[in-house]
């Protein structure tokens, strides 16, 4: 499997609109399913699409209006790949 490279927004904007769950909940999800071979996390500073918010990127694909729901499709397409 290859590794996934995810990184999450840390602008005041993506942070607010939900990027600080969504953080908790990628952190948890690697934790809870033993991940942290698979995936690389990191953070960045403000992208300038706040208004796209919350924003992620996986392996250099831009995903806008992230959700919880959005983000747990992309970890269980990892997770069974």
């Amino acid at each position: 499997m290859a590794k996934l490279n995810i990184t999450v927004c840390m602008g005041s904007s993506c942070f607010a609109r939900g990027n600080a769950q969504n953080l908790e909940l990628i952190e948890n999800y690697i934790k809870d399913n033993g991940l942290d071979a698979e995936i690389d996390l990191s953070g960045a500073r403000c992208s300038g699409i706040c208004a796209k918010g919350p924003n992620i990127i996986v392996n250099g694909v831009e995903y806008n209006n992230v959700t919880e729901e959005k983000i747990l499709e992309i970890l269980n397409s990892v997770k069974t790949a």
